[in-house]
């Protein structure tokens, strides 16, 4: 079983959950108490998966992929486009944060759509590459960050 793996793409599904209430809260409803703590949670549920997979990296390692050779490029293409979706959704969803808390709600309005799509490949995504190195697939090497240092 791949606990920390589990743990953390659960939380990052939880975020994607939230933020979809959320937007639901704040665009049907023009509820900005629910809006608001919806993607609080959905900030808390990012930060806790951040929180492990960083953890896991430099503890643990991150996991190599098992599948087939053929498929390598196809899955290391496919990982760094996730990357970029999570790190350009990370940045946007900390703007969005600093918008929504300091009221500017113009500019929260106008990111918001680019926030949430990019936001929501990411989890997508993400839920993706997990089930490609544990479900479909045995996972490869694992080698820790510290181990790599260690050794290097």
């Amino acid at each position: 079983m791949h606990l920390l793996p589990t743990i953390s793409t659960i939380f990052i599904v939880l975020s994607a959950v939230f933020m979809g209430i959320g937007i639901h809260k704040i665009k049907k409803h023009r509820n900005i108490e629910g809006h608001q703590k919806m993607m609080t949670y959905a900030a808390v549920s990012a930060v806790l998966f951040f929180i492990i997979y960083v953890s896991r990296t430099i503890f643990i390692g991150n996991t190599a992929f098992g599948g087939p050779d053929y498929l390598v490029p196809f899955y290391t293409v496919f990982l760094i486009f996730h990357i970029i979706l999570a790190t350009t959704g990370a940045f946007l969803g900390g703007t969005q944060i600093y918008f929504g808390t300091k009221r500017k709600l113009s500019k929260h309005r106008k990111l918001a759509p680019w926030a949430s799509v990019i936001w929501f490949g990411t989890a997508i995504t993400g839920v993706m590459v997990y089930v490609l190195l544990y479900i479909l697939y045995p996972g490869g090497e694992t080698t820790s960050l510290i181990r790599a240092i260690i050794q290097g």
